[in-house]
């Protein structure tokens, strides 16, 4: 059975893992066994799908890489293939700096892979792929591609222009993926907010977002990563009628400082950014909001860093990342702006910026608890069932933890429970 396994390790974001999920799904059509992520690969065939965002995710492919170029010297691989971000990106340097690769794919081109073992892809598995998510819940690519043009960010570099799915195709996949016992969809894109504007001559997030809530089976929608700029507001209309659509927002700000945000290339204003977090909160009564804001960009004085403290302190998100600048070559801070803020600062304002969140997020779920909510149950770890609620994203946002002693749950299955305990990030509950 070994020459017919395929070993997929997939890397960086959840739009990479859906690539693979379209790819284990056509290997498994032309009769290939496929593990993902397995901690011991057990195939003759190994494939990595690449992210190259920021130092720390190429550093990773890279090892990972390495250590399956290892493994095929050793003699316990004999073929290795490369995909993704960093190798679209960097497909001719991968090439000469590691041979022990049969082959480098970029971003877009992997169904060429197929052919290199021989294989055809099938058009008849279009929209289905193999789920290496709970089968409760899916991630869902409306587009790929960013238009916009921020100073920091390689994405463009990578993925290109922004290119929307129609929305015959993304409901014929969510019609798929509820046949498959989804209930749960995690709309994705570089930049939602982009969506139609190629193919219809609009922005039509919301009315694909409506469009997709009337499909039978849905009983979830969580929106990420949007942009500030422009927004479709019609969205928040979907948000307050629609049972189905969670009052939740992924919402990438970065900064709040108009001399941050202009050297960041932004096209937003400070005052504009507050007006529309006014609008969400005033539109969407409870939605919780997620952002993630940067540090250490050229140029950010200690002046711009006081001006988002007071922001994080004053807007209280519900949910908060955030992360430091890292020179992307190729980028306009990289050609324009020296990165002269020093590495110790940068952390250290950092980890300021998540102190002040982790006090908020502590005092937001203690005025949780007594508030009866639904939840959707994920998995079971150690004496806990692990649940979330509709503000809850799948591995990045707080969970909702039920003792197992208080009875027997089903995963994928939605409760009403009653929030009894809370620290900072995750909350206790029991099932009403």
């Amino acid at each position: 059975m070994k020459r017919k396994t395929i070993d997929i390790i997939t890397l960086g974001c959840s739009k990479n893992l859906v690539d693979s999920e379209h790819l284990m799904r056509q290997l498994k059509g032309a009769g290939y066994d496929v593990t993902h992520d397995s901690e011991t690969p057990k195939g003759d065939i190994a494939v990595v799908n690449t992210c190259g965002f920021i130092g720390d995710a190429k550093e990773e492919s890279i090892n990972m890489i390495l250590e399956f170029a290892q493994a095929k010297e050793e003699g316990h691989l004999k073929k290795l293939f490369v995909m993704g971000c960093l190798s679209e990106r960097y497909l001719k340097e991968l090439a000469v700096e590691i041979p022990q690769v049969d082959k480098f794919y970029g971003k877009f081109n992997w169904k060429d892979l197929l052919q290199d073992l021989g294989k055809a892809y099938h058009e008849e598995y279009n929209v289905e792929r193999t789920l290496t998510t709970p089968k409760h819940y899916a991630y869902l690519k409306i587009s790929e591609g960013c238009d916009r043009s921020c100073s920091y960010c390689a994405i463009p570099i990578m993925t290109g222009k922004h290119i929307s799915r129609s929305i015959e195709d993304i409901l014929k996949e969510v019609r798929f993926l509820v046949s498959e016992g989804v209930k749960e969809f995690q709309i994705i894109a570089q930049e939602l907010t982009y969506y139609g504007l190629d193919l219809y001559k609009k922005q039509l997030l919301p009315e694909l977002i409506e469009r997709i809530s009337d499909e039978p089976g849905v009983e979830w929608i969580r929106l990420h990563y949007a942009y500030p700029a422009h927004f479709p507001t019609d969205l928040f209309r979907v948000m307050r009628e629609r049972d189905n659509v969670c009052k939740y927002m992924d919402i990438a700000l970065q900064h709040i400082s108009d001399n941050m945000l202009t050297r960041m290339n932004r096209h937003v204003t400070k005052q504009e950014t507050y007006d529309l977090i006014e609008k969400f909160r005033k539109e969407v009564p409870g939605i919780h909001l997620r952002t993630t804001l940067m540090v250490g960009h050229p140029g950010e004085t200690e002046s711009d860093f006081e001006e988002l403290k007071e922001f994080v302190r004053k807007v209280r998100f519900e949910r908060m990342g955030a992360f430091t600048y890292s020179e992307e070559e190729g980028t306009y801070s990289a050609e324009h702006y020296e990165d002269s803020i020093p590495y110790e600062v940068k952390q250290a304002r950092l980890d300021e910026l998540m102190d002040i969140q982790q006090g908020i997020s502590s005092e937001q779920n203690t005025q949780k608890v007594g508030n009866v909510m639904k939840i959707i149950i994920d998995r079971i770890e150690g004496d806990y069932y692990i649940g979330r609620t509709e503000f809850d994203s799948p591995e990045v946002d707080p969970e909702v933890l039920i003792n197992r002693s208080k009875g027997t749950l089903l995963i994928g299955q939605f409760y009403k429970a009653e929030i009894i305990d809370s620290d900072d990030f995750d909350l206790y509950a029991e099932i009403i």
